[in-house]
């Protein structure tokens, strides 16, 4: 069932895809579905399972290429350390997306700020590199585990 949240999140995921000439087939939209309902992300194993419960007949190929296909849409990202795939919950990204890797709890929390965007790219620029992938991952405790830590 559908929450308020993800409907909003899909209708703006067609929205996008429709305007950049793709296509939200029903795979694609119950993958980006499954992936929206997952505050740390899933491994795409875990995601054939659940897709299984409504597609008996799903197979790896079919979840990789709607994987493929919102990584392109800008509409689902991997985190690579992690192997993991999360659903991108900001409408665009002028640049990287940042993300926050808790080592405690693998939990994963998507930063958006433009300003630290910006400093990232310059710094890059200034040491003569450039980003290989459009996404930063960053080991960070995140703020329930680090409650644990100081409760202990």
């Amino acid at each position: 069932m559908e929450s308020c949240a993800e409907a909003e999140l899909l209708d703006r995921a067609e929205t996008r895809c429709r305007q950049q000439g793709a296509s939200l087939t029903a795979i694609r939209r119950e993958v980006l579905a499954l992936l929206s309902r997952q505050s740390n992300g899933i491994k795409a194993y875990d995601l054939l399972e659940q897709m299984r419960q409504t597609r008996p007949n799903a197979a790896p190929p079919t979840v990789y290429r709607a994987l493929d296909f919102l990584i392109a849409q800008g509409l689902a990202h991997r985190i690579g350390r992690l192997n993991l795939f999360v659903a991108c919950r900001h409408n665009s990204h002028p640049s990287p997306a940042l993300f926050l890797l808790c080592p405690r709890c693998n939990g994963v929390s998507e930063l958006q700020d433009p300003d630290v965007s910006a400093r990232l790219f310059a710094s890059l620029k200034a040491a003569g590199h450039r980003l290989d992938s459009p996404e930063v991952e960053i080991s960070a405790i995140c703020p329930r585990c680090a409650g644990q830590q100081e409760a202990v």
